[in-house]
């Protein structure tokens, strides 16, 4: 059994991204800027934040975080995406969610500049995804594919299993899986919470990518010999 490392390749792709910088910067040009939008205080999203501030730091990026109340009003949080979004000097926003229930996450997404939109949750990235243009790709599927790319993974007509539908991850890696692309041409099936006779899916596939958060979800017996398995679900 090999255990991919997600976390090495992290490390070697801050690695090269603070070469990048230094390259910037001594060609007199000016270092990337991530601002991040971040309301209320929950615990979760303030360490996911920090996390993102902290990655910045490493590689030589610039970061500016605001932060709102958990009862700020919709209104004032489109203000500061405007004030982001005309912002030459800063390149990328992300609003960190979940946000409160009176706060529209749709409409907050959705007015982040899409060449600013880092997340990429706005329908044109999303659009553009789908069409294999040139876009910002969600983190979760780009990090899935990319850790299938690190290691050489075959994945060329091979049936591929996605467990969870979410915007966020299932929908998209489902997506890039089945692209046209070296590391895509998968055969996939996205499966969720309405699927049924799913072990007879999971002993079928080549790879299953796992986006539930569900702990011991997927059991040894639901799988064959060789299957690559990517869990990607997060919980205590």
């Amino acid at each position: 059994m090999i255990i991919l490392d997600g976390k090495g390749l992290l490390d070697k792709i801050k690695l090269e991204l603070k070469k990048e910088v230094q390259v910037l910067i001594e060609n007199g040009e000016r270092t990337p800027h991530l601002a991040a939008i971040l309301v209320g205080d929950d615990p979760a999203s303030q360490t996911y934040v920090n996390a993102k501030v902290k990655a910045c730091k490493e590689i030589g990026f610039e970061s500016t975080v605001i932060q709102f109340s958990n009862d700020v009003i919709q209104e004032d949080i489109l203000l500061k995406i405007d004030e982001i979004n005309c912002n030459d000097n800063i390149d990328g926003l992300i609003v960190q969610l979940p946000l409160p229930n009176h706060i529209n996450e749709n409409t907050i997404t959705h007015h982040i500049l899409y060449t600013k939109d880092v997340d990429g949750f706005h329908p044109i990235n999303i659009g553009r995804m789908v069409l294999g243009l040139p876009c910002f790709l969600p983190a979760t599927p780009f990090g899935i594919t990319s850790l299938i790319e690190e290691y050489n993974i075959n994945t060329i007509g091979k049936n591929c299993l996605v467990i969870g539908r979410s915007h966020i991850v299932g929908t998209p890696v489902s997506i890039l899986m089945s692209r046209n692309k070296p590391f895509g041409n998968s055969t996939v099936t996205l499966a969720h919470s309405k699927t049924k006779n799913l072990k007879s899916l999971t002993l079928e596939s080549d790879i299953i990518i796992v986006a539930l958060g569900v702990p011991h979800f997927l059991t040894d017996d639901m799988i064959k010999k060789s299957t690559v398995i990517i869990d990607v679900g997060i919980h205590r």
